[in-house]
């Protein structure tokens, strides 16, 4: 297939190749996210809904980063008006998972050979996330721009064109063997990749998490995303209030759906079912169990660019460590929380340590990872 598999890297918990990580996150184009706090006149002048995620072409990327500079919210908190990291939902997830909590995580995917590649790989290294399973294809990598208001929401525009991903065929059994989960994000131009993936997954016994991507994939993409729900082959689904509406609006011509009508559907499906709602906190379900959990007041947020993601972190940190439902949504609002004090879906180590007070407050176990 032209792919080069990438050297590992060895995570502070794990042997490298000697050992399989524990959680195995699959993105099937590696992504570098370009992130910047813009007045909302920009966010007026770009193609769709604001707070959502649809791609665009190579140009608009280009001319969006190019208006940037004419629209940015200067905060002094930050040493440049744009941060440029390894992004994409599951990235984040992972990243969070090892270099927060110190889980054994690897992830699985396609980066280009170009510096965009390199800065992505880079990223997730120095978080010691596994990288035997990447490939290396000619081509470019994936960028995205987020644009952050000044309330702390966030915009995004993925570009996807031309760039380099895994494909089905490139997937084999030796991937997932002596991993334990499997997180992958709904995303209808991946989904043949993504259904081989659960297929190997499940025939080696691998739990599978899936996070359900944005309002927009739900409305225009829901058929094929039932059917995976539909299947039994996802266990852990997460969705914010937005793509749950969406999701229940679409089935069942709903306008106004309820957090618990919202959760007992997706439970119906899947053994873990989590709606995350924002400043609301979130709500769960596992078998007859439902638990609702407050979010952790965060002042002076800047940017909830990853609190999704870094919250699905916490919550399977806590499924790892065998935690109660509601201790899996608590550690998930302290890492949900721990993101928003800067740009971008990466924590820093000052806010780790932020979480890990949060966590104590809470009367949770705090993860040894030696920090």
């Amino acid at each position: 297939m032209g792919a080069e598999l990438l050297s590992a890297t060895t995570n502070n918990n794990s042997n490298g190749n000697k050992e399989a990580p524990l959680v195995l996150g699959m993105q099937a184009s590696a992504l570098v996210d370009h992130v910047a706090r813009v007045d909302c006149s920009l966010l007026d002048q770009i193609p769709g809904e604001r707070g959502g995620s649809i791609p665009v072409a190579v140009e608009e990327l280009g001319h969006i980063l190019s208006e940037v500079k004419n629209h940015i919210l200067q905060s002094p908190d930050e040493s440049s008006p744009v941060k440029t990291l390894a992004g994409g939902s599951v990235a984040n997830t992972i990243r969070g998972l090892s270099a927060g909590f110190g889980i054994s995580c690897g992830i699985i995917g396609a980066c280009g050979d170009d510096d965009q590649g390199q800065l992505f790989m880079s990223n997730m290294s120095s978080n010691f996330v596994n990288l035997s399973r990447m490939r290396m294809k000619k081509g470019s990598t994936a960028q995205c721009v987020c644009l952050v208001d000044d309330l702390g929401n966030r915009t995004m525009r993925p570009c996807l064109s031309n760039a380099v991903k895994l494909q089905a065929d490139d997937l084999n059994r030796e991937d997932f063997k002596g991993c334990k989960w499997l997180l992958l994000r709904y995303g209808i131009i991946n989904l043949e990749v993504i259904q081989k993936a659960i297929q190997i997954a499940k025939e080696e016994g691998l739990s599978v998490s899936l996070d359900l991507a944005s309002f927009e994939m739900i409305r225009n993409f829901k058929g094929p995303l039932l059917k995976l729900l539909e299947s039994g082959n996802i266990d852990l689904c997460f969705a914010n209030e937005d793509e749950a509406t969406e999701l229940l609006r679409s089935c069942r011509d709903e306008e106004n759906v309820e957090p618990e009508v919202a959760v007992e559907f997706l439970g119906k499906h899947c053994k873990w079912a989590v709606v995350t709602l924002s400043c609301n906190g979130s709500i769960a379900k596992h078998g007859k169990e439902i638990v609702r959990v407050p979010a952790i007041r965060v002042a002076n947020a800047t940017d909830a660019t990853g609190a999704g993601d870094l919250f699905a972190s916490g919550f399977l940190y806590g499924l790892v460590k065998g935690l109660s439902l509601e201790e899996c949504c608590k550690v998930g609002s302290c890492s949900g929380g721990s993101v928003v004090h800067a740009l971008g879906g990466e924590v820093t180590p000052e806010n780790w340590h932020w979480m890990y007070k949060q966590m104590q407050v809470k009367g949770l176990a705090v993860p040894d990872i030696g920090m």
